[in-house]
């Protein structure tokens, strides 16, 4: 059954939400349109629970982006194939799933399974967030995931001992989160308790297949110096030179399948688990 109310309430609240964090310039104004779209569809047939874990990313995310934003930028803002700020695609790639469970959750009556998988995209959109954030302010530089070649800070592929933490912190938070709003919602907390290994183990997992891909498949290109990048077009607006992976498997196009991923490893746990 649709809640108009509940659809209602949830489009004030990302617009609201993705209003201000505009003014923070975490957003453009696509992605502006991309939080609204995925907000209200959330939380419209999702409920509570679904819409706050939303919100907990996206918060979460907006203010790790922030957090020593003129360092990330001098040491790692040419490796990636955007900026800070998100847009539609990038606010689709990483919540445009999830508003499909959400809506798929109400019509279906529910089943447990995209509980589970919900959980686990949630969490690895943002156990990735946080290990892009918060590993590039390494100490030290990170790893090829498929060589343990080092390389420069933002490297597709690349990950860190911080980096790592972080993506494992993220995942964590996230299904602690959901896990508490299902049972204030009136889950019962001995048979819901899965969702917090689930959550963890879907989110870490996918963050790592995010890298693997950035390291074997993701389209990148290279700057005339020779330097790496995610960028088909350079900041001053001149092109770069492909260099290896698929053309048409661009960043939010990783995002998108390795948060599918995670969402299929944690359905996966809570499985076994006894969801």
């Amino acid at each position: 059954m649709i809640d108009l109310s509940q659809i209602g309430l949830g489009l004030a609240l990302s617009t609201a939400i993705g209003g201000l964090a505009f003014w923070r310039r975490s957003l453009s104004p696509s992605g502006w349109l991309g939080a609204v779209i995925v907000g209200t569809i959330t939380f419209g047939f999702g409920g509570w629970s679904w819409g706050l874990t939303l919100i907990a990313f996206f918060i979460t995310s907006s203010v790790l982006s922030h957090y020593k934003e003129s360092l990330k930028e001098r040491k790692a803002a040419e490796k990636f194939s955007k900026g800070g700020r998100r847009d539609l695609w990038q606010a689709l790639a990483n919540g445009g799933i999830g508003a499909i469970y959400a809506l798929l959750y109400a019509m279906a009556g529910r089943p447990v399974a995209l509980l589970a998988a919900f959980a686990g995209l949630m969490a690895a959109v943002t156990a990735d967030t946080w290990a892009t954030e918060l590993g590039v302010l390494s100490p030290h530089k990170p790893r090829l995931i498929t060589t343990g070649r080092v390389v420069e800070p933002g490297t597709s592929g690349g990950i860190s001992l911080v980096g790592t933490s972080a993506s494992a912190g993220g995942a964590l938070l996230i299904g602690t989160i959901f896990y508490v709003l299902l049972v204030v919602e009136g889950a019962p907390a001995a048979t819901t308790w899965w969702v917090i290994p689930a959550s963890t183990l879907g989110g870490l997992c996918g963050s790592l297949i995010d890298s693997l891909m950035g390291a074997t498949v993701q389209a990148i290109y290279a700057y005339p110096d020779g330097r790496e990048t995610e960028r088909r077009v350079a900041r001053d607006g001149r092109p770069t030179k492909f260099l290896r992976g698929w053309p048409w498997l661009n960043n939010d196009m990783v995002n998108l399948i390795s948060s599918v991923a995670g969402s299929l490893i944690a359905v996966g746990v809570g499985m076994l688990l006894g969801a």
